[in-house]
């Protein structure tokens, strides 16, 4: 893999079901991204603000505080703000994918996902 392309982008993935976060660990480390993991809400900005990810892969459910809440603080935080937002749920009805797109995350994905449509959807957030 070429060097010149500067350094590698770096996603936090806010996730609390290790099942999940393997097979993004997976995903992330062979498409040669920089990655962390948070699995609890209440710890996430904390962890964000300390990263300065370009892209937060951020489920919806967590423990303490929801994905929805760490999006929409994520949006009033003039630091966090310009940091892409790539939501996750296993609810993904058209009011839950509005919700999380009125709160200003940039893209929503239904889990059980594939990784192909993942893949495409990290590409398109970090490259666009």
């Amino acid at each position: 893999m070429p060097t010149d392309q500067g350094p590698k982008p770096k996603i936090m993935v806010v996730e609390d079901e290790d099942n999940i976060a393997l097979a993004l660990d997976y995903l992330l480390t062979r498409e040669g991204y920089s990655h962390d993991r948070v699995a609890n809400g209440g710890e996430a900005l904390a962890r964000i603000r300390a990263m300065r990810p370009d892209l937060v892969l951020l489920d919806v459910m967590l423990p303490e505080m929801s994905g929805y809440e760490i999006c929409q603080a994520m949006q009033l935080d003039p630091d966090l703000a310009s940091i892409k937002i790539l939501m996750m749920t296993a609810r993904g009805s058209a009011i839950e994918r509005k919700k999380g797109l009125a709160l200003g995350a940039d893209g929503f994905i239904s889990k059980p996902f594939e990784l192909a449509e993942l893949r495409s959807e990290v590409r398109r957030l970090i490259e666009g």
